[in-house]
């Protein structure tokens, strides 16, 4: 049997788009080969050219990125807090792309979307909402022209066992100027502040997906304390 692994990531660089009050990552050259060879020595025994070094500055929300219960609860772990058993999984991927900017995911919403696909959620199945906005990381049109979870939605998916779920925008829950337009604000990582979940927020390449039928790896790095680390997100495909 074939086997296809799709990259889910979106790439990190210093020019990338990110959350308002997110600084943007500092990845620049800390010491080149030559440099490292003639600093540790070897190049004083005709080796003058060694491994380079990057000094990398990086926010715990850049980049494909997944939110620790910390994000909302002062005194809750951090990644390193996060079940495994959650992060490996099946995958399903819903799509949203139909609905305007801006729009709340509803729980109609998710069940008219589970329907179209033919498929019955079940516990610790991993969910991926497909906005579209993936298409459009590299321009400023990322951070407003996508959809987002609402509070309800979410509530939802956590009453079937769902415990981890990905969106392919900038935020889990709507735009910004949605939020505030409608004064609902940030109700998708509140549920944080009163139940067990995890999402993943800045993936990509949903449309290469199938609705399921597919793994998920999503290991988060384990950082300590912080409110959410970095993620390799791969799907597994078995043809």
């Amino acid at each position: 049997m074939a086997r296809r692994l799709i990259d889910l990531s979106m790439p990190v660089h210093n020019d990338m788009v990110s959350f308002p009050r997110v600084v943007r990552p500092a990845l620049v050259m800390y010491e080149t080969w030559r440099e490292f060879a003639e600093r540790i020595g070897a190049s004083k025994h005709g080796v003058d050219w060694l491994t380079a070094h990057c000094k990398i500055v990086l926010g715990d929300h850049i980049g494909t990125h997944m939110d620790s219960l910390r994000h909302m609860r002062e005194n809750a772990p951090g990644p390193e807090g996060i079940p495994l058993e959650y992060c490996y999984g099946d995958g399903v991927c819903l799509d949203f792309r139909h609905l305007p900017k801006g729009a709340g995911i509803t729980v109609p919403d998710l069940v008219a979307a589970l329907a179209r696909i033919g498929y019955t959620l079940k516990p610790l199945d991993i969910v991926l909402i497909h906005t579209g906005a993936g298409k459009i990381q590299d321009s400023e049109a990322y951070l407003t022209d996508h959809v987002g979870m609402s509070g309800e939605a979410t509530h939802w998916m956590l009453d079937r066992g769902i415990k981890m779920m990905g969106i392919d925008a900038v935020t889990f829950d709507p735009p910004v100027w949605a939020m505030f337009e409608r004064k609902q604000l940030w109700e998708a990582h509140r549920v944080m502040l009163e139940r067990e979940y995890y999402h993943l927020e800045n993936m990509s390449h949903f449309d290469q997906l199938p609705p399921h039928g597919f793994k998920l790896s999503l290991f988060p790095v384990k950082w300590v304390n912080t409110t959410a680390a970095p993620v390799r997100a791969v799907a597994i495909i078995d043809d």
